[in-house]
Protein backbone atom coordinates (compact mmCIF):
# COMPACT_ATOMS: atom_id res chain seq x y z
CA UNK A 1 0.00 0.00 0.00
CA UNK A 2 2.83 2.31 0.76
CA UNK A 3 4.69 1.61 -2.57
CA UNK A 4 1.18 2.08 -4.35
CA UNK A 5 0.87 5.84 -2.69
CA UNK A 6 4.22 7.00 -3.38
CA UNK A 7 3.33 6.09 -7.13
CA UNK A 8 0.24 8.12 -7.23
CA UNK A 9 2.11 11.06 -5.40
CA UNK A 10 5.41 10.87 -8.00
CA UNK A 11 2.89 10.75 -10.10
CA UNK A 12 0.95 13.92 -9.19
CA UNK A 13 4.11 15.68 -8.45
CA UNK A 14 4.99 15.52 -11.99
CA UNK A 15 1.86 16.49 -13.09
CA UNK A 16 2.00 19.80 -10.77
CA UNK A 17 5.38 20.32 -12.58
CA UNK A 18 3.09 20.57 -15.88
CA UNK A 19 0.67 22.58 -14.53
CA UNK A 20 3.12 25.30 -12.43
CA UNK A 21 5.42 25.48 -14.93
CA UNK A 22 4.33 23.89 -18.52
CA UNK A 23 0.50 25.23 -18.14
CA UNK A 24 0.00 25.29 -21.88
CA UNK A 25 1.34 21.26 -22.69
CA UNK A 26 -0.23 20.61 -19.06
CA UNK A 27 -3.27 18.50 -20.38
CA UNK A 28 -1.44 17.03 -23.14
CA UNK A 29 0.90 15.69 -21.40
CA UNK A 30 -1.61 14.10 -18.32
CA UNK A 31 -1.66 10.76 -20.46
CA UNK A 32 1.98 10.21 -21.03
CA UNK A 33 2.66 11.15 -16.98
CA UNK A 34 -0.65 8.29 -16.05
CA UNK A 35 0.61 5.70 -18.85
CA UNK A 36 4.49 6.37 -17.19
CA UNK A 37 3.46 5.56 -13.77
CA UNK A 38 0.95 2.64 -14.68
CA UNK A 39 3.95 0.69 -16.12
CA UNK A 40 6.42 1.99 -12.92
CA UNK A 41 3.26 0.12 -11.02
CA UNK A 42 3.17 -2.81 -13.52
CA UNK A 43 6.99 -3.35 -13.07
CA UNK A 44 6.97 -2.97 -9.19
CA UNK A 45 3.94 -5.65 -8.78
CA UNK A 46 5.52 -8.17 -10.86
CA UNK A 47 4.79 -8.04 -14.64
CA UNK A 48 6.83 -8.58 -17.08
CA UNK A 49 7.51 -4.78 -18.53
CA UNK A 50 10.50 -3.62 -19.41
CA UNK A 51 11.58 -0.08 -17.74
CA UNK A 52 13.62 0.88 -20.67
CA UNK A 53 10.97 0.55 -22.76
CA UNK A 54 8.61 2.45 -20.51
CA UNK A 55 10.92 5.58 -19.63
CA UNK A 56 11.38 5.73 -23.85
CA UNK A 57 7.81 5.38 -24.67
CA UNK A 58 7.34 8.05 -22.13
CA UNK A 59 9.87 10.58 -23.67
CA UNK A 60 8.84 9.44 -27.35
CA UNK A 61 4.85 10.52 -26.15
CA UNK A 62 6.12 13.78 -24.36
CA UNK A 63 8.46 14.89 -27.59
CA UNK A 64 5.21 16.05 -30.20
CA UNK A 65 3.87 17.45 -27.40
CA UNK A 66 7.18 19.86 -26.45
CA UNK A 67 7.57 20.23 -29.85
CA UNK A 68 4.12 21.68 -30.79
CA UNK A 69 4.15 23.97 -27.52
CA UNK A 70 7.78 25.23 -27.11
CA UNK A 71 10.05 24.44 -29.81
CA UNK A 72 7.81 25.15 -32.07
CA UNK A 73 4.42 26.12 -31.39
CA UNK A 74 1.86 27.83 -34.10
CA UNK A 75 -1.64 29.30 -33.95
CA UNK A 76 -2.98 25.78 -34.33
CA UNK A 77 -1.54 22.02 -33.76
CA UNK A 78 0.32 19.37 -35.52
CA UNK A 79 -1.73 16.70 -37.13
CA UNK A 80 -1.46 13.51 -35.97
CA UNK A 81 0.46 12.14 -38.59
CA UNK A 82 3.14 15.09 -37.86
CA UNK A 83 2.96 14.11 -34.64
CA UNK A 84 3.63 10.24 -34.88
CA UNK A 85 6.31 11.26 -37.15
CA UNK A 86 8.32 13.58 -34.14
CA UNK A 87 7.44 10.71 -31.73
CA UNK A 88 9.32 8.20 -33.96
CA UNK A 89 11.89 10.25 -34.63
CA UNK A 90 12.97 11.10 -31.41
CA UNK A 91 15.66 8.53 -30.76
CA UNK A 92 17.20 9.58 -33.23
CA UNK A 93 16.80 13.23 -32.99
CA UNK A 94 17.44 13.24 -29.18
CA UNK A 95 15.77 16.40 -27.89
CA UNK A 96 16.34 15.84 -24.04
CA UNK A 97 19.78 14.79 -24.06
CA UNK A 98 20.80 12.19 -21.84
CA UNK A 99 17.92 12.43 -19.55
CA UNK A 100 16.20 9.03 -20.95
CA UNK A 101 19.59 7.65 -20.39
CA UNK A 102 19.91 8.63 -17.20
CA UNK A 103 16.23 7.63 -16.35
CA UNK A 104 16.74 4.56 -17.54
CA UNK A 105 19.15 3.69 -15.59
CA UNK A 106 17.86 5.24 -12.23
CA UNK A 107 14.03 3.37 -12.85
CA UNK A 108 16.07 0.05 -13.36
CA UNK A 109 18.32 0.23 -10.41
CA UNK A 110 15.56 1.57 -8.22
CA UNK A 111 13.03 -0.29 -9.21
CA UNK A 112 14.19 -3.94 -9.57
CA UNK A 113 15.22 -4.27 -5.82
CA UNK A 114 11.67 -2.73 -4.83
CA UNK A 115 10.41 -5.28 -6.92
CA UNK A 116 12.41 -8.09 -5.94
CA UNK A 117 11.61 -7.59 -2.25
CA UNK A 118 7.96 -7.46 -2.49
CA UNK A 119 8.15 -10.51 -4.44
CA UNK A 120 10.50 -11.97 -1.84
CA UNK A 121 7.25 -10.39 0.76
CA UNK A 122 4.80 -13.02 -0.85
CA UNK A 123 7.39 -16.05 -0.81
CA UNK A 124 7.16 -15.86 2.83
CA UNK A 125 3.61 -15.34 2.87
CA UNK A 126 3.56 -18.57 1.15
CA UNK A 127 5.92 -20.36 3.47
CA UNK A 128 4.26 -19.19 6.51
CA UNK A 129 0.51 -20.41 5.17
CA UNK A 130 2.09 -23.16 4.06
CA UNK A 131 3.61 -24.39 7.15
CA UNK A 132 0.30 -23.35 9.29
CA UNK A 133 -1.37 -26.15 8.05
CA UNK A 134 0.79 -29.02 8.44
CA UNK A 135 -1.15 -33.11 8.57
CA UNK A 136 0.78 -34.67 10.92
CA UNK A 137 1.57 -38.46 11.35
CA UNK A 138 -0.28 -40.90 13.17
CA UNK A 139 2.45 -41.70 14.83
CA UNK A 140 2.88 -38.40 16.12
CA UNK A 141 -0.88 -38.64 17.05
CA UNK A 142 0.03 -41.75 19.06
CA UNK A 143 2.80 -40.03 20.66
CA UNK A 144 1.16 -36.95 21.59
CA UNK A 145 -1.74 -39.15 23.20
CA UNK A 146 0.67 -41.02 25.32
CA UNK A 147 2.62 -37.79 26.48
CA UNK A 148 -0.63 -35.85 27.46
CA UNK A 149 -3.14 -38.42 28.51
CA UNK A 150 -1.32 -41.48 29.51
CA UNK A 151 -0.62 -40.06 33.11
CA UNK A 152 -4.85 -39.58 33.63
CA UNK A 153 -4.87 -43.29 33.84
CA UNK A 154 -2.82 -43.41 36.97
CA UNK A 155 -5.16 -40.33 38.03
CA UNK A 156 -2.39 -37.59 37.82
CA UNK A 157 -4.39 -35.52 36.13
CA UNK A 158 -2.54 -32.66 36.92
CA UNK A 159 1.23 -33.65 36.22
CA UNK A 160 2.78 -31.94 32.77
CA UNK A 161 5.23 -34.07 30.60
CA UNK A 162 9.06 -33.57 31.28
CA UNK A 163 11.31 -31.58 29.16
CA UNK A 164 12.86 -33.44 27.82
CA UNK A 165 10.54 -36.07 26.63
CA UNK A 166 8.05 -33.22 26.05
CA UNK A 167 10.99 -31.83 23.30
CA UNK A 168 11.53 -35.61 22.10
CA UNK A 169 8.01 -35.87 21.22
CA UNK A 170 7.15 -32.11 19.69
CA UNK A 171 10.88 -32.27 17.73
CA UNK A 172 9.41 -35.79 15.85
CA UNK A 173 5.82 -34.28 14.94
CA UNK A 174 8.19 -31.41 13.77
CA UNK A 175 10.60 -32.82 12.05
CA UNK A 176 9.14 -30.97 8.11
CA UNK A 177 9.21 -28.39 9.29
CA UNK A 178 13.06 -28.48 10.54
CA UNK A 179 14.13 -28.53 7.37
CA UNK A 180 12.78 -25.37 6.32
CA UNK A 181 14.60 -23.90 9.47
CA UNK A 182 18.27 -23.60 7.65
CA UNK A 183 16.20 -21.80 4.14
CA UNK A 184 14.51 -19.58 6.32
CA UNK A 185 17.40 -18.41 7.94
CA UNK A 186 19.17 -17.71 4.98
CA UNK A 187 15.77 -16.37 3.45
CA UNK A 188 15.76 -13.48 6.46
CA UNK A 189 19.66 -12.49 6.01
CA UNK A 190 18.87 -12.25 2.20
CA UNK A 191 16.24 -9.68 2.75
CA UNK A 192 18.24 -7.94 5.21
CA UNK A 193 20.76 -8.01 2.46
CA UNK A 194 18.54 -6.38 -0.13
CA UNK A 195 17.08 -4.06 2.27
CA UNK A 196 20.48 -2.28 3.34
CA UNK A 197 21.43 -2.23 -0.74
CA UNK A 198 17.91 -0.47 -1.07
CA UNK A 199 19.77 3.42 -0.56
CA UNK A 200 21.29 6.24 -2.44
CA UNK A 201 21.12 5.16 -6.40
CA UNK A 202 18.77 2.24 -5.24
CA UNK A 203 16.28 4.22 -3.02
CA UNK A 204 12.65 3.84 -4.82
CA UNK A 205 11.56 7.24 -2.90
CA UNK A 206 14.33 9.37 -4.23
CA UNK A 207 14.51 8.35 -7.45
CA UNK A 208 10.29 8.34 -7.90
CA UNK A 209 9.69 11.56 -6.10
CA UNK A 210 12.25 13.33 -8.09
CA UNK A 211 11.66 12.06 -11.46
CA UNK A 212 9.95 15.48 -11.66
CA UNK A 213 13.38 16.88 -11.67
CA UNK A 214 14.37 14.77 -14.90
CA UNK A 215 11.48 15.58 -16.90
CA UNK A 216 12.05 19.51 -16.23
CA UNK A 217 15.88 19.10 -17.30
CA UNK A 218 14.63 17.19 -20.56
CA UNK A 219 12.22 20.34 -21.02
CA UNK A 220 14.74 22.82 -20.28
CA UNK A 221 17.24 21.10 -22.79
CA UNK A 222 14.66 20.45 -25.24
CA UNK A 223 13.51 24.64 -24.98
CA UNK A 224 17.28 25.55 -24.67
CA UNK A 225 18.23 23.78 -28.74
CA UNK A 226 14.98 24.74 -30.11
CA UNK A 227 16.75 26.25 -33.30
CA UNK A 228 18.83 22.82 -33.83
CA UNK A 229 16.26 20.96 -32.89
CA UNK A 230 13.75 22.80 -35.69
CA UNK A 231 16.07 21.58 -38.31
CA UNK A 232 16.97 18.59 -37.42
CA UNK A 233 13.25 17.69 -37.11
CA UNK A 234 12.28 19.57 -40.51
CA UNK A 235 15.61 17.37 -42.34
CA UNK A 236 13.06 13.78 -40.63
CA UNK A 237 9.68 14.91 -41.09
CA UNK A 238 9.25 18.23 -43.17
CA UNK A 239 7.60 21.30 -42.33
CA UNK A 240 5.27 21.11 -39.45
CA UNK A 241 1.31 19.95 -40.78
CA UNK A 242 -1.07 21.55 -38.35
CA UNK A 243 -4.61 21.61 -38.19
CA UNK A 244 -6.99 23.24 -36.36
CA UNK A 245 -7.79 21.28 -32.20
CA UNK A 246 -8.81 23.24 -29.25
CA UNK A 247 -6.47 21.98 -26.20
CA UNK A 248 -8.08 21.43 -23.01
CA UNK A 249 -6.54 23.21 -20.14
CA UNK A 250 -5.04 21.98 -16.75
CA UNK A 251 -7.16 20.33 -14.28
CA UNK A 252 -5.18 18.73 -11.82
CA UNK A 253 -5.76 19.43 -8.23
CA UNK A 254 -2.83 20.72 -6.71
CA UNK A 255 -3.70 20.90 -3.44
CA UNK A 256 -4.46 17.66 -3.02
CA UNK A 257 -1.18 16.77 -3.98
CA UNK A 258 0.76 19.33 -2.25
CA UNK A 259 -1.40 17.53 0.68
CA UNK A 260 0.01 13.73 -0.16
CA UNK A 261 3.28 15.92 -0.41
CA UNK A 262 3.45 16.62 2.93
CA UNK A 263 2.23 13.19 4.13
CA UNK A 264 5.06 11.21 2.55
CA UNK A 265 7.55 13.82 3.79
CA UNK A 266 11.26 12.37 4.90
CA UNK A 267 10.71 12.82 8.38
CA UNK A 268 7.00 10.67 8.38
CA UNK A 269 7.18 7.67 9.82
CA UNK A 270 5.26 6.18 6.78
CA UNK A 271 7.92 6.65 4.01
CA UNK A 272 8.67 3.31 2.65
CA UNK A 273 12.50 3.22 3.91
CA UNK A 274 11.23 3.29 7.26
CA UNK A 275 8.20 0.84 6.89
CA UNK A 276 10.68 -1.76 5.92
CA UNK A 277 13.38 -1.04 8.16
CA UNK A 278 10.54 -1.46 10.77
CA UNK A 279 9.31 -5.16 9.10
CA UNK A 280 13.19 -6.06 9.27
CA UNK A 281 13.68 -5.48 12.20
CA UNK A 282 10.56 -7.46 13.83
CA UNK A 283 11.29 -10.62 11.45
CA UNK A 284 14.70 -10.70 12.84
CA UNK A 285 13.23 -11.65 15.57
CA UNK A 286 11.77 -14.90 14.25
CA UNK A 287 15.01 -15.84 12.45
CA UNK A 288 15.58 -19.38 14.85
CA UNK A 289 11.03 -19.58 14.73
CA UNK A 290 11.25 -22.97 12.75
CA UNK A 291 13.79 -24.52 14.35
CA UNK A 292 13.38 -23.61 17.99
CA UNK A 293 9.20 -24.50 17.37
CA UNK A 294 9.56 -27.04 19.85
CA UNK A 295 11.47 -25.06 22.39
CA UNK A 296 8.87 -22.79 22.22
CA UNK A 297 5.93 -25.43 22.71
CA UNK A 298 7.13 -27.36 25.52
CA UNK A 299 8.88 -24.25 26.75
CA UNK A 300 5.24 -22.19 26.80
CA UNK A 301 2.74 -24.47 27.88
CA UNK A 302 3.33 -28.04 27.43
CA UNK A 303 5.90 -29.64 29.52
CA UNK A 304 6.54 -28.82 33.49
CA UNK A 305 8.68 -26.00 34.71
CA UNK A 306 12.21 -26.77 36.20
CA UNK A 307 11.63 -28.37 39.88
CA UNK A 308 8.31 -29.50 39.67
CA UNK A 309 7.14 -32.99 39.34
CA UNK A 310 6.94 -34.13 35.58
CA UNK A 311 5.74 -37.43 33.83
CA UNK A 312 8.71 -38.90 31.82
CA UNK A 313 6.41 -41.92 29.71
CA UNK A 314 6.34 -44.22 32.52
CA UNK A 315 6.38 -42.78 36.17
CA UNK A 316 6.25 -39.17 38.01
CA UNK A 317 9.81 -37.73 38.81
CA UNK A 318 11.50 -34.38 39.47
Amino acid sequence: ETSEMLIRLAENYTSTLFCNAYRNMAAEATVPVQEFFTEVGLFLFGTDVSAEEFVNRFFDTLFPVVYNRVINPGPTDISLEYAECLRVARRDIQPFGNVPRKAIGQMERALLPSRTFLQALNLGIEVINTTDHLHFSKDCGRALLRMQYCPHCQGLTLSKPCMGYCLNVIRGCLADIAEVDLHWQGYIQSLEELSRGMSGAYNLEHVLLNFHSLVNDALVQARMNGPELSEQVNKICGPPVRMPKESPSCSFDQNKDNQGLKMFSRDNEETLTNRRKEFISHLRLYRAFYGSLADQLCGNELAAADGLPCWNGEDIIR
